[in-house]
């Protein structure tokens, strides 16, 4: 299978290559030069398979001939087997038409815990080939920072610089990042936004210079195989409810678009899906998107769901390439008219195709907190803000779906116990692997929001 850039001017790369590139040469993002389907008897024989089966059948279609389902099997375990709950990532019914996918069994306590302790295998499995260190470079609102650290922390050969906006992650977020104690690891404040840090890390990937003196790669949901690992629990959880013989809806909260295009590729890749629910918070540019083609940056609202407090998803930029028929040369043209004038109008075929797949919602703070007081005082369940959100943006559209509706629970309530006891009344208490976190002294670097500074640290950092 070989990957493409969305810009069209980057050389196709087999997924090893993808997956440790990141980011193509020319700016764009790396997807299949196809995708491939499953047929529903295959399906179907993964109704009984647990996690790991089901994701060596769902992923070597996108890994090989890299990798085969057999090369695959030993990765995936590694990756999953630590994880606290034996499904890895369980249903629960809430009521007759909701239920909630939990996503946060992982080290870290965050989705991306799914697609990163892979990640981790394989740039471990392919730096087996020799060739020079690996420099991963990510910029994390929150949970991603936390999840490639704990992926990566102690395997040879490869360093991480994880920057993060100084002052507007949770306490647990960020001690999950800087309490790791692993030479090669190296977190960074940065006086910013964390569309200011994912700016400084792509305009890193774009210098040459820094290209020529260090291999640099990316854990960022640029990264390929960060998505194509996240389908997997699409593919799981709807063969639990029923697929393929009937469709369900997905609502996910999301800011950077990559959690919910990964459900677009399952889609793609013969799931049924009735529906995929874009749930944003304030931060809205991808309701603004899709319900009005209006794909415009303004300024970024800070929110007690830190992590979808985003202003520009570098993922959309997928979508628009495969949805505009992959055309790498019009999608290059419509990034760089965003990326000087911080505004696009999506053209009206590409928005209908959008439309047919994807049903935005914007959800504001006083919908989120009543998501989390009706799944506990109703369900008796505990939710984070970023799951509350994708919960109130289920309810919200329950009406214009037939199906079940399955809501990705994104994150577990004691990474943001404050606004959890704020809606709920109750605190939730860190799980015992990391009861002693506040605990564990920290290590970081504070760094001003420049690129010549940071690129010289890099430099410096020790291997």
């Amino acid at each position: 299978m070989e990957h493409v850039s969305t810009r069209g001017q980057s050389p196709p790369l087999d997924f090893a290559a993808a997956t440790l590139a990141g980011l193509a040469p020319d700016g764009g993002l790396y997807l299949p030069r196809a995708w491939p389907r499953l047929a529903p008897e295959t399906f179907r024989a993964l109704a009984s398979a647990d996690y790991v089966t089901t994701a060596a059948r769902v992923l070597a279609p996108l890994t090989a001939p890299v990798l085969d389902e057999a090369a695959l099997l030993p990765l995936l375990h590694r990756a999953y087997d630590g994880f606290a709950h034996a499904a890895v990532t369980p249903l629960v019914q809430l009521d007759s038409r909701h239920w909630l996918l939990e996503l946060h069994h992982g080290p870290t306590l965050a989705f991306k815990d799914l697609a990163l302790q892979l990640l981790g295998q394989f740039f471990a499995r392919f730096l087996e080939a020799g060739g020079p260190p690996l420099t991963i470079i990510g910029a994390t609102s929150g949970d991603t920072g936390s999840a490639a650290i704990a992926a990566v922390a102690g395997i040879p050969g490869v360093r991480i610089f994880m920057l993060h906006p100084h002052g507007r992650v949770s306490g647990v977020q960020r001690r999950q990042m800087t309490t790791v104690v692993a030479g090669n690891v190296h977190n960074i404040a940065v006086d910013g936004s964390f569309d200011d840090c994912q700016a400084l890390v792509k305009a890193l990937f774009n210098d040459p210079a820094l290209r020529a003196r260090h291999r640099l790669s990316a854990v960022n949901s640029i990264n390929w195989a960060r998505l194509a690992a996240q389908t997997v629990y699409y593919v799981h959880a709807a063969l639990r409810l029923g697929a393929p013989g009937r469709a369900l809806s997905f609502s996910v909260p999301t800011g950077n678009f990559g959690d919910v295009f990964a459900g677009h590729v399952a889609a793609e890749m013969g799931l049924p899906v009735e529906r995929l629910m874009v749930a944003t918070n304030e931060n809205d540019i991808l309701a603004r998107a899709l319900g009005t083609g209006d794909y415009s940056r303004r300024r970024l609202t800070p929110t007690q769901s830190p992590s979808m407090d985003i202003q520009v998803s570098s993922n959309f930029e997928r979508l628009i390439f495969d949805l505009s028929g992959r055309d790498g040369a019009r999608t290059a043209a419509a990034m760089r008219a965003f990326e000087a004038e911080g505004r696009l109008t999506l053209w009206p075929e590409l928005l209908a195709h959008m439309r047919q797949r994807f049903t935005p919602a914007r959800i504001d703070a006083p919908d989120m907190a009543e998501a989390m007081r009706w799944a506990w005082q109703r369900c008796g369940v505990l939710v984070d803000p970023h799951t509350a959100i994708g919960l109130a943006a289920a309810r919200r559209l329950e009406e214009e779906v037939e199906g079940p509706i399955v809501t990705l629970a994104t994150a577990h309530p004691a990474k943001f116990p404050d606004a959890v006891e704020a809606a709920t009344g109750v605190r939730p208490g860190l799980p015992e692997r990391l009861a002693d976190l506040f605990d564990r002294p920290e290590r970081m670097t504070r760094l001003a929001l420049c690129q010549a500074r940071l690129a010289d640290f890099i430099d410096r950092a020790p291997a």
